[in-house]
């Protein structure tokens, strides 16, 4: 198999596995930081490169999950608090070995637009899920909860110009992948000039 054919195998079968479904076993660190240095990897303008990974291994996990869901107790008035949003972010890490927080850390002098740097920054979250596939680790890229209210970015001891683009959670799951599936045909997403 080619280079190229490697690679549209590994994209073709990237999925999104919910951490439930994930079976609790340890990922080895090594593996993680792996993931992390396909991740530095990333397109970046002006050589910004503006990623940045939190990295909660099996002895943390919990923690963040634990605060992650007390952010939400905390920030969402009494009338919108749903007891059941609270108990899925508990547990939501229970069978998952890591949870990455990416963020765009926005330069000190912006020269960038905002834009790229999430752009940039998005780049390296694909670049570290397509190696999780290729290692046959499981992944979820959430982004619910609190990760993007102003509350998560002072828990996590952000700047107000950084921006958490979502909550990865790794984890290996005996449940096959799902198959993949596309919409709308190709030739209604291009058009060649």
């Amino acid at each position: 198999m080619n280079q190229f054919s490697v690679l549209r195998d590994i994209i073709e079968h990237r999925r999104t596995v919910k951490p439930p479904k994930m079976n609790g076993k340890p990922i080895p660190d090594a593996h993680i930081n792996d993931l992390l240095a396909l991740a530095d990897w990333a397109p970046t303008h002006g050589h910004t490169e503006p990623w940045r990974f939190m990295v909660y291994g099996p002895g943390k996990v919990k923690d963040f999950c634990t605060a992650h869901a007390q952010l939400y107790r905390e920030q969402t008035p009494g009338e919108k608090f749903l007891e059941m949003k609270y108990e899925k972010l508990l547990h939501m890490g229970d069978q998952a070995s890591h949870v990455l927080v990416a963020y765009m850390r926005r330069d000190d002098l912006p020269k960038i637009p905002a834009l790229e740097e999430i752009a940039a920054t998005s780049c390296a979250i694909q670049n570290l899920l397509l190696g999780a596939t290729a290692l046959g680790i499981s992944s979820y890229w959430g982004s619910g909860g609190m990760a993007y209210h102003p509350a998560m970015k002072e828990l996590l001891q952000l700047r107000d110009e950084d921006v958490v683009l979502g909550i990865l959670y790794l984890g290996y799951s005996d449940s096959p992948a799902e198959t993949g599936k596309r919409v709308l045909p190709l030739a209604d997403k291009v058009r060649w000039m």
